[in-house]
């Protein structure tokens, strides 16, 4: 039974049993809305061969919502009370997600971010009761508390006051805002470190995961229908349609066949791994948008050159591919399987160039999937 209130108090990073609750699924399920949104816009920009305004939109908008996630992810599993007032702030924040999401179409098209903002602002003004909440309840960590509300609270008035800046300053005060807010937990940690549990980050990352490699499924499905209900060549759209998801496949094998990773050796090493995954996350989706991409240029509804198309797909596996390896498998291998992922990355690169991409992309995964389950299966055996 739900209590209206308990302290905020920090929870045991030992605590048996930790698992994801069905308020944080439900917060995740609201996060769907927006990736999905971010994706297809990207796959809009894509297709009418406006690359660089379409990869800029995507990465600040997809930074809201990565970084929303993450301070929501973080701040729970050290002080998640599952009491009224915890849920309530907690739909508050999924309600700014669904305003976000809304916002986007408006971002990429007219570059107007005011949507977007206001339901930015509103998961982080959130995001600031929460922190202080956790000052009251928690007074041995009362001045990390007071950073991250403080931190918080400074940038968003930023935020805010870069809705009025003129076009030319937009991008930088970005850039700046973002370096901002990622400051604010390299400060304030530096105080007295929270109590994250480390197997319940790393599930909730691992779904997460899930829920960017769903969504490249959905679009590649959707783009496949749409080439059917068309009536172009069949045989060629099976076969596309069965290259991308031994991709998405593949891209979710390698993900959750690494090491379990050690973050609390270090504050450097949870911050690495946990805002690393930017990059996992957002490449992820932008494979389902490249899929869109190959479908479309087959069917000549694409307005972009062979190669372009190509790297719609080959590009964001690359990049999952190095980060992946950076984050997940660098340290923790050994010999020639400590430099596969980046061969691979370099050869999915290189077959962009050749006359079938996506299914030799899809190949060079298959055989990285291999190579890894045998690299994997002989160090098991020596340890």
């Amino acid at each position: 039974m739900t209590v209206p209130y308990r302290p905020m108090a920090a929870r045991r990073p030992d605590e048996p049993h930790r698992a994801s609750t069905p308020l944080e699924l439900l917060f995740d399920l609201s996060f769907v809305v927006a990736v999905a949104s971010a994706a297809a816009m990207l796959h809009h920009s894509l297709t009418e061969n406006h690359i660089g305004h379409g990869l800029l939109g995507y990465a600040t908008v997809f930074f809201a919502i990565w970084w929303a996630w993450l301070n929501f992810t973080w701040f729970a599993s050290s002080y998640d009370t599952d009491d009224v007032v915890y849920r309530v702030t907690t739909l508050v924040q999924i309600t700014g997600v669904l305003v976000l999401a809304a916002g986007v179409p408006r971002a990429f098209e007219d570059g107007d971010f005011t949507v977007v903002t206001i339901g930015y602002v509103v998961m982080r003004l959130a995001m600031v009761s929460q922190w202080l909440r956790a000052r009251h309840g928690d007074p041995e960590r009362r001045p990390t508390a007071t950073r991250y509300a403080l931190g918080i609270t400074v940038v968003q008035l930023g935020w805010i006051g870069r809705l009025f800046l003129p076009d030319g300053l937009l991008l930088t005060a970005f850039v700046v805002l973002a370096v901002c807010e990622m400051l604010v937990p390299v400060i304030a940690e530096r105080a007295a470190g929270t109590t994250f549990h480390v197997g319940h980050v790393v599930e909730r990352y691992g779904l997460f995961t899930l829920i960017v490699l769903g969504e490249s499924i959905l679009a590649a499905s959707n783009a496949i229908r749409a080439g059917l209900d068309a009536g172009t060549d069949v045989p060629a759209l099976v076969s596309l349609a069965f290259a991308g998801l031994v991709i998405v496949f593949a891209l979710w094998w390698l993900y959750f066949d690494c090491p379990e990773q050690d973050l609390t050796a270090s504050l450097r090493k949870s911050l690495t791994w946990g805002y690393g995954h930017y990059l996992v996350f957002a490449s992820a989706a932008a494979v389902g948008a490249g899929l869109e991409v190959s479908v479309d240029y087959d069917t000549h509804v694409a307005h972009l050159p062979s190669l372009a198309a190509a790297m719609t797909t080959t590009a964001p596996v690359a990049v999952y591919l190095l980060v992946v390896w950076f984050l997940q498998v660098f340290e923790t291998s050994d010999g020639l399987a400590r430099w596969t992922f980046p061969i691979t990355a370099a050869l999915v690169l290189a077959a962009s160039f050749g006359p079938a991409p996506i299914h030799v992309t899809a190949v060079l995964l298959a055989a990285l999937v291999a190579v890894n389950v045998v690299s994997n299966r002989r160090r098991h055996d020596g340890a």
